[in-house]
């Protein structure tokens, strides 16, 4: 190979390199801008939500404290107001009306000593701790009174669904507190109160009917609502001050700053340890209330996928079929249940996670035989028709009275057209000479009736008299008249009807 062949190989390959290098140098400039251009984005996106979602710079920390501690005190106006509360909300309870019950909810004034409660607890305030707690017990103590004596008193009271649906928390009334309670304070901490805000969760968290289904507990001595409706305003309750609680230390406001060091320090301890006890039972309330909801949804999809949908099978539904103390599933049938049929229920049991520890008992009326079955539609149907035979010959009585009525009334009518009236024209002159004031009279017999029934014959004088006569005297002129017509028309009853 040339010399001159061996130069223009090489730049050739010099050319090539290059070309590569230029590739993989635009190769490398796209992935910067990528890069850059994700990095963009996400801070767009990261300041879009942070934009949307912050709400620390829209927060009035000073004006936030001094309202929630200016609805803490009960008394006077808040406390007659509480007592209206409760009536109206009983009444919504006892008439199972959802709109009243609402309505009750909105004037309620038991908001203030609970945002107090996680108020003071966020910032160390013990003084305003003791405050809220002294409020709230008092407030309590009120409804639970005013409830007791509205349906101890009431004479119309049974159990409504109203009533019922406030006994048994699940934990979307544990969700409902927490997510109520989160929206009630932020609106607190906003420039400005979102009212809507307020009457909403007022509504949603239902801090009113558990304490009137409570009284009415007691008004009936039913301990279990009342356990379970103070169960659930123990749970609202707990949920609103644990929200408020976080949203105040989200927003770090400020400590409650003591000029004695030692009280700082003890202060700050006691508000720690009521931060934790209230904490315990919060979280101890919500795994409790999720596990009974878990429980109560395997045993809802077991009825329904191994025992409804079984044609063999006729199920009796109760209240306490499912017993979680206990952890027995008390099921009640109609007939026999085959032993084979109880030992696939059991199996099939296993397969629902939740209910495998659960003792299952079948209750079955085993005595019930095809045949016996029978024999008793058997009698059932001879039932039927003695009544039916019975039902007809009073069909028969009837109709036998109502053509008796029938004959009575065309004898009645009969007689009242043959009788001999009295001369109208002798009546109407001679009740002209002794009664000169009339300037009408008319007169006439009516047929009536009271009870659409019976037929009875009345006797009616219709008159008018001069306009110069005053009311009272018009009334003893009447009075007069109709006796000197029951004394003419021989009758003991005169109707006098003025024109």
């Amino acid at each position: 190979m040339s010399e001159e062949n061996k130069f223009n190989f090489s730049d050739e390959e010099a050319g090539r390199m290059t070309n590569e290098m230029n590739k993989e140098q635009a190769v490398e400039d796209k992935k910067d801008a990528v890069k850059k251009d994700a990095q963009g984005l996400f801070a767009s996106v990261k300041t879009f939500l942070h934009e949307l979602l912050d709400f620390r710079d829209d927060t009035d920390r000073e004006a936030t404290i001094t309202a929630i501690k200016h609805d803490i005190p009960f008394k006077g106006a808040t406390a007659w107001i509480l007592v209206c509360s409760i009536f109206v909300a009983s009444i919504g309870l006892n008439a199972n009306s959802t709109a009243v019950v609402i309505g009750a909810m909105l004037i309620s004034p038991l908001m203030g000593p609970i945002l107090g409660v996680g108020l003071s607890i966020a910032i160390n305030d013990i003084d305003t701790l003791k405050k809220s707690l002294i409020n709230l017990a008092t407030m309590i103590v009120l409804s639970l009174l005013t409830a007791f004596l509205f349906f101890y008193l009431f004479p119309l009271s049974e159990d409504t669904s109203e009533l019922m649906g406030r006994t048994r928390p699940d934990i979307r009334d544990v969700l409902i507190a927490f997510f109520g309670g989160l929206a009630l304070i932020i609106a607190r901490t906003k420039k400005g109160t979102i009212a809507s805000v307020i009457f909403g969760v007022a509504i949603a968290t239902a801090l009113m009917p558990p304490l009137c289904t409570a009284g009415y507990g007691l008004a009936k001595g039913n301990w279990q609502f009342f356990g379970g409706a103070m169960y659930l305003f123990t749970i609202n309750t707990i949920f609103i001050a644990l929200a408020t609680f976080l949203v105040l230390k989200i927003l770090r406001f400020p400590m409650l700053k003591y000029a004695n060091s030692a009280k700082r320090k003890r202060t700050s301890r006691i508000a720690m340890g009521v931060a934790i006890i209230v904490m315990i039972p919060a979280i101890w309330t919500f795994l409790t209330v999720l596990q009974e909801s878990r429980y109560q949804r395997d045993f809802d999809n077991f009825v329904k996928n191994e025992i409804e949908s079984n044609s063999n099978l006729w199920y009796q539904k109760r209240d306490n079929d499912l017993d979680i103390e206990t952890k027995t599933m008390n099921l009640h049938f109609n007939g026999d249940v085959s032993d084979e049929m109880i030992t696939d229920l059991q199996n099939e049991k296993k397969n629902y996670i939740n209910l495998s520890d659960f003792e299952l008992i079948i209750n079955a009326n085993k005595t019930r035989s095809a045949d016996r079955l029978m024999e008793s539609l058997d009698r059932a149907y001879a039932d039927l028709d003695r009544k039916d035979n019975v039902i007809d010959g009073l069909q028969t009585q009837i109709e036998n009275l109502q053509k008796s009525i029938t004959n009575l009334n065309q004898q009645i009518e009969s007689k009242n057209t043959n009788i001999n009236a009295v001369s109208f024209s002798s009546l109407s002159r001679d009740a002209k000479i002794k009664f000169n004031d009339l300037e009408y009279f008319g007169y006439a017999k009516m047929l009536e009736s009271k009870d659409f029934i019976n037929i009875d014959t009345v006797t009616i004088a219709h008159v008018r008299w001069k306009v110069k006569l005053s009311d009272s005297l018009v009334l003893n002129k009447e009075r007069d008249l109709q006796k000197w017509l029951k004394n003419e028309l021989k009758v003991d009853t005169v109707f006098i009807r003025r024109n």
